[in-house]
């Protein structure tokens, strides 16, 4: 009997050396084949703009809802600085294993064509996840400009060229380059004053300082609503759903124009495709959920998810499209 005992006892530790040599060729296989094991921690998604704006408010919505398909923490680190470019390049020089990733956003492709010493651009320095929302901007007047839309705006500005002031955020920003593309689609010419943030060029804008702005649509919907500012298009190709009383410009008689502010997640370039794949799947069920969704909508943004695929044509179509436009208002050195 004791015979017995022994020999079922070696034959069940022989059972069990044999099952964890297979799991160990089984995990040997899997690195060697780049499945590595992922997440192993927490996960941090780098925004080049202030805690509390749009940018750092999409990441912590989107990175919390990612969270839950991950089974790991997704936190937002601000690197503010540069537009952009400081947050850039910190994800560009980090490890390529996922857990840095960069909120990836419209002022990228116009960066790489903005700033002369531009080093890491998305095709050589990044690898693309998913795009995930976008949203439409506004053209703003003061009611004591006599205009009531595009057409009078257009009509104004050729007959005194150069002499209607537009507010900016600031040189190379949405609301400079929406303004100069305007410029260029409609053959115009109105003269940028830049400030240094949105907030002064909405306060000056309403004083009447300032007649015309492009702006995002949520610091300004309430102006809008009760007539202290008058909206006269939105940049979209389709009618905005926040401001849909309002015509596009391409259909108020600037044909083609567009202009979306957009934000999607890129990895360290040489980021395993498996790993991708994990957060390209995270990033869709985010987009997916209803509450995500609400959260999105509150800031203005409307989901837009494309592969990463996709996402690679879409940004370099971004940067052929705002390269024209960066060329004729002059690149910056820094």
């Amino acid at each position: 009997m004791v015979l017995n005992r022994l020999h079922r006892t070696s034959r069940r530790l022989r059972i069990r050396f044999a099952l964890a040599a297979a799991a160990a060729s089984v995990a040997m296989i899997g690195a060697a084949q780049g499945q590595p094991a992922y997440p192993t921690k927490p996960i941090r998604i780098v925004v080049g703009f202030a805690a509390g704006g749009p940018s750092d408010i999409l990441a912590r919505v989107a990175g919390a809802a990612m969270s839950k398909t991950l089974g790991e923490q997704v936190y937002v680190e601000n690197r503010t600085g540069a537009s952009g470019n400081l947050a850039t390049e910190l994800v560009a020089r980090s490890e390529p294993d996922g857990h840095t990733l960069l909120l990836a956003t419209f002022t990228g492709p116009v960066n790489e064509t903005l700033f002369k010493n531009f080093k890491y651009k998305a095709a050589d320095s990044f690898e693309p996840i998913a795009s995930m929302v976008e949203t439409g901007l506004v053209l703003l007047v003061h009611p004591s400009l006599d205009v009531k839309n595009v057409q009078e705006l257009v009509a104004l500005a050729k007959a005194k060229p150069g002499e209607i002031l537009y507010a900016t955020a600031g040189k190379g920003t949405a609301t400079h380059l929406a303004a100069e593309l305007f410029n260029a689609a409609a053959g115009i010419k109105m003269t940028p004053v830049h400030y240094r943030g949105g907030g002064d060029t909405i306060r000056d804008l309403l004083s009447g300082q300032v007649k015309v702005m492009f702006s995002t649509i949520p610091p300004v919907l309430a102006f809008v609503k009760d007539g202290r500012l008058r909206g006269i298009a939105t940049t979209g190709l389709d009618p905005d759903k926040v401001l849909p009383e309002l015509p596009t410009l391409a259909a108020a008689g600037v044909p083609g124009y567009n202009v979306l502010l957009w934000s999607g997640l890129s990895a360290p370039k040489g980021t395993p495709r498996p790993i991708i794949d994990k957060l390209v799947d995270a990033a869709h069920q985010a987009l997916g959920d209803p509450e995500t969704q609400k959260a999105l909508e509150a800031q203005g943004y409307t989901a837009k998810f494309l592969g990463p695929d996709d996402f690679r044509r879409f940004y370099a179509n971004e940067v052929a499209k705002w390269a024209k436009v960066t060329e004729a208002i002059g690149a910056l050195s820094d």
